[in-house]
């Protein structure tokens, strides 16, 4: 684990002790605990320290307000850490372990295939022990079958699904008359393959006119040089690659397009951080689009200010990377744990369903049917920072994202064919 990386959870610990003794929640009933199960280190370790960054962020906010109120009195939450390192079988050894310590709450997020292993593990694991059932929080894997064939009483999506995502960039593409060809280059496995075939269909339903000329698939991190790829998009003739490809993968393909002097543009579903602005600089200006709940310059009070606390929090520009949906997951399944009045998972659910947060910047509703959250979605594109509608800059990199498109909730609810096993 890097240093800072290391730092940054010490600091976090103490952050959060300090909190609870300053509101008392430190001499209340125990805590009610969360397991955290994602990639920490290898190749996509940036992205798992970034997903802690968010949680404890949300999770110390709420402890400072008092914490949880169950009908024993308030309890704090509490984050535990398991490291998967991002494959699937290493998840549902730390799901056990999770397991085993009683922890009955799990939130993952940066793997679709790991998500649908979780839900399947969880699904027989609550089927076989109903006296230790688990709650299995997402808030990034967005494999549109986790809310559709394989959608699961015990799993909540935070996160708009990949069919909602394109959507939007697909609605910023219709309007965008400069694209003509595009490639569609995505990670190797379920996601990437599902965010290439949307493309295909909603491209072709938005923008007949436009040529898809290209497309590539590559191994979820494990190529280092991005250069060939970039060589088939050039000889391609393409003026745009649409990519859901996230973490350390678009890092090194952006920066490898620059390098190379490759005037594309980029229809991204993660392009705004983690790096991606500081490797295009300049030649990313324009050309850069990202899809988003929420980005640091949508504006408004309550906005700017949600962004100015979490910089505070976490000031070095290198954990520059705050995401709404997390707070108000957090938030969520703070006031489910509270209308509760306990941990029961199966109570806890029930309470889940059909809530709406509605407490700028946050507008969101989680749809009881499939357990899909239900949010507006923005379409950024990447400019200078200190430009019209760019007041913040990503990472301390001098470049922001502007809002192009933003997509009401009822724009963003595609219908779902989830059939879900209700819980007595």
């Amino acid at each position: 684990m890097k240093s800072h990386v290391l730092l940054a959870r010490v600091c976090a610990v103490l952050w959060t002790l300090g909190l609870l003794a300053a509101t008392g929640v430190a001499d209340a009933a125990p805590p009610i605990r969360l397991a955290l199960i994602e990639g920490m280190s290898g190749p996509f370790g940036n992205a798992g320290a970034m997903v802690e960054r968010n949680l404890r962020f949300a999770i110390d906010r709420v402890n400072a307000r008092g914490g949880v109120k169950l009908r024993d009195g308030p309890h704090p939450l509490e984050l535990t850490v398991f490291d998967s390192k991002g494959a699937v079988e290493d998840s549902l050894v730390q799901l056990k372990a999770a397991g085993d310590l009683g922890i009955p709450f799990v939130l993952q997020g940066n793997s679709s295939a790991v998500a649908s292993a979780l839900i399947d593990a969880i699904n027989k694991r609550n089927a076989r022990e109903p006296g230790q059932r688990m709650l299995f929080f997402n808030y990034s894997a967005v494999d549109t079958a986790l809310t559709n064939e394989q959608c699961s009483f015990w799993h909540f999506a935070f996160d708009a699904n990949a069919a909602m995502r394109m959507q939007a960039l697909t609605e910023a593409i219709r309007q965008d008359d400069s694209i003509q060809k595009v490639y569609l280059l995505n990670q190797d496995y379920s996601f990437g393959r599902q965010v290439a075939t949307l493309a295909r269909q909603m491209i072709g339903a938005r923008r007949p006119d436009v040529q898809i000329v290209g497309e590539q698939f590559s191994p979820v991190g494990r190529v280092k040089d991005f250069t060939p790829y970039l060589a088939r998009i050039r000889a391609a003739g393409a003026d745009t690659v649409v990519t859901g490809s996230w973490g350390n993968d678009l890092t090194l393909l952006v920066k490898a397009a620059r390098e190379q002097g490759m005037e594309l543009k980029f229809y991204t579903f993660y392009g705004n951080a983690l790096g991606a602005p500081a490797a295009l600089g300049d030649a990313g200006v324009g050309r850069v689009y990202a899809v988003a709940e929420w980005h640091p310059n949508v504006g408004g009070e309550a906005s700017d200010a949600y962004y100015k606390a979490f910089r505070a929090r976490y000031p070095d520009a290198r954990d520059d990377y705050p995401l709404l949906r997390m707070s108000v997951m957090v938030d969520m399944i703070a006031a489910a744990l509270e209308q509760a009045g306990t941990t029961d998972v199966t109570t806890v659910a029930r309470a889940l369903e059909n809530r709406r947060v509605r407490e700028a910047p946050a507008d969101a509703w989680m749809r009881a049917n499939d357990h899909q959250m239900i949010e507006p979605l923005y379409v950024s594109v990447m400019r200078r920072a200190g430009e019209p509608g760019v007041k913040f800059d990503n990472e301390g990199s001098g470049y922001g994202f502007r809002t192009v498109m933003e997509l009401p909730m009822n724009k963003v609810a595609l219908p779902s064919t989830c059939r879900m096993a209700r819980q007595r």
